[in-house]
C-alpha cells in the first residue's frame, strides 16, 4: 500500500522534482495546479446532492472547523487556551444558528435548499447543552458546507465565511 509519500490515492506526490517545484509555488503564494491530487479531498461516490443531508453535516462539521482553526492560527495569539476558547466561540450550535442567519440573507435558491435538507435532516438527538432549535440551525450549516466542499466550492465558502468575519463574528453584537 503506498503512503502519501509516494503519492498514494489522493495524494500529492511530494517528493523529488514536483514536490520541490510545489513547494517553491506555494511558498511564492502560488496555488497548485487544477489537475493536481488535492491531499484534504476524496470524491463521494456520489453527486454531492444525492448525499444524506446527515452526512453532507458530518464532513461539513470537520470542514467548518478547520477552517476556523486555519483562520486562529492565521491570527497572532496561538495560547491554546484561547485558541480554544475562540473556536468554541465559533462551533457551537448557537454561535453556528447565528452564522446561518447572517448567511440566509446571501444564498442562492440552490444553497437555500441544501439548507432546508440539512435542517430537515433526521440527524439524531441534541448535545445536551445545545437547544433543539438552535442544533437543527447548525447541523444546516454544516449541510451546506458539506455539500460547497464536495462541490468544490471553495470560493464561495471562502466568501460566506468572509462576511461573517466583516461583520465581527457569529454574535449578533459583534461578540464571539
Amino acid at each position: 500500500m503506498s503512503g502519501p509519500s509516494e503519492g498514494g490515492p489522493g495524494f500529492a506526490k511530494a517528493g523529488g522534482a514536483e514536490g520541490a517545484e510545489l513547494r517553491a509555488a506555494t511558498a511564492a503564494g502560488e496555488s497548485r495546479a487544477a489537475d493536481e491530487p488535492d491531499w484534504l479531498y476524496f470524491e463521494p461516490d456520489k453527486p454531492a446532492h444525492l448525499l444524506n443531508p446527515a452526512v453532507l453535516a458530518y464532513i461539513g462539521d470537520a470542514v467548518f472547523e478547520l477552517m476556523i482553526r486555519q483562520r486562529l492560527v492565521a491570527m497572532t495569539n496561538h495560547k491554546p487556551h484561547h485558541l480554544h476558547r475562540e473556536a468554541t466561540g465559533w462551533v457551537s450550535a448557537k454561535a453556528q444558528r447565528r452564522i446561518l442567519e447572517r448567511w440566509e440573507p446571501l444564498l442562492t435558491e440552490e444553497e437555500a435548499d441544501i439548507v432546508r435538507r440539512g435542517r430537515n435532516a433526521k440527524s439524531g438527538a441534541p448535545p445536551k447543552n445545545a437547544d433543539v432549535a438552535d442544533y437543527r440551525q447548525a447541523t444546516a450549516l454544516e449541510c451546506l458546507v458539506g455539500y460547497l466542499y464536495y462541490e468544490r466550492r471553495g470560493e464561495r465558502l471562502r466568501e460566506l465565511f468572509d462576511y461573517v468575519i466583516r461583520l465581527g463574528g457569529p454574535g449578533h453584537d459583534g461578540t464571539k
